[in-house]
């Protein structure tokens, strides 16, 4: 039993040509409630956990090179830049910053989802998510790679400041719950920005603009496009805004700057129908009639 739960629940079947064995997985399990396989892959997969380590990994590696050279970066864009013509807030001798998001960034909020899940339907979100940030602490997890990322990179004398949608009037169960979960500290005003801090909202550039007129940002991590540049969020389509990351400009940040993490759950990722994410030169129909096909 320890060796199949080791080979990742994988049995060991005989009876193969020649004696070899032949490796089967477990069979596809019922159909679950909708949303669940997002949250299977985020909160319960190896696969996920191993992308999450992976952009850590690269973040570290990357903050390590930039303070070693003498010409260090900033990433945030400037006001007044485009993603079309990308222009960033000068660093002038200013200390070194990473800025991050925190929730499915540097937090995993199994606790929130599992409710999402399994509590009754058509509940407000807004009171739910305030309830969750009052009260909910104790049911986050650091996402895998972050507390050592984070560790690793205030060693080097970088300063970690969160950015985030959480709200400014639950500021004090935040700092906790990123203080517990090992990724701290978190002071609010400090280095932990949320929304209430300024008059955009769910907008992050104004609080990113007030970081990087202190700090030299050398790097940004977050699972939406708007943990970035909010300028994302001003695409006209789906497909404009998946070109926008592919921008003269824009591209070479990825990985050397900016890093993602994976979250398919829930965000500004999940749009879109089969015309907006299937484009007609990409399409293909089996040519073959449904009574021919055997049953798997």
């Amino acid at each position: 039993m320890k060796t199949a739960l080791l080979l990742g629940g994988a049995l060991l079947l005989g009876g193969c040509a020649g004696g070899t064995a032949k490796t089967a997985f477990p069979p596809e399990p019922p159909l679950a409630r909708p949303g669940l396989a997002g949250m299977q892959y985020l909160y319960g997969s190896g696969e996920s956990a191993a992308i999450s380590r992976q952009a850590w990994q690269a973040l570290t590696f990357y903050v390590g090179e930039a303070m070693q050279g003498k010409d260090r970066r900033s990433v945030v864009l400037d006001e007044g830049a485009t993603l079309e013509n990308p222009k960033f807030v000068p660093c002038a001798g200013k200390p070194p910053a990473a800025v991050f998001d925190v929730d499915e960034t540097v937090l995993l909020n199994q606790g929130f989802e599992y409710d999402e899940l399994t509590g009754a339907p058509h509940r407000d979100f807004d009171d739910r998510w305030a309830r969750w940030e009052k009260t909910g602490g104790h049911a986050v997890s650091p996402t895998p790679g972050a507390k050592e990322a984070l560790d690793a990179i205030r060693r080097m004398g970088v300063t970690v400041i969160f950015n985030s949608n959480r709200n400014a009037f639950n500021a004090a169960p935040t700092e906790q719950a990123i203080d517990d979960a090992g990724i701290g500290p978190a002071v609010h005003g400090q280095t932990l920005y949320l929304a209430g801090d300024d008059a955009t909202g769910s907008m992050k550039d104004g609080r990113r603009h007030t970081i990087a007129s202190q700090y030299c940002v050398i790097a940004m991590g977050g699972d939406q496009l708007g943990d970035f540049s909010d300028l994302f969020n001003e695409a006209v389509s789906v497909p404009a805004r998946r070109a926008a990351t592919a921008l003269a400009g824009i591209a070479p940040l990825w990985g050397r700057g900016w890093f993602v993490l994976p979250n398919p759950v829930y965000g500004s990722a999940l749009q879109g129908g089969p015309d907006d994410i299937f484009p007609s030169t990409k399409r293909w129909s089996d040519p073959a009639p449904t009574s021919t096909k055997e049953p798997r």
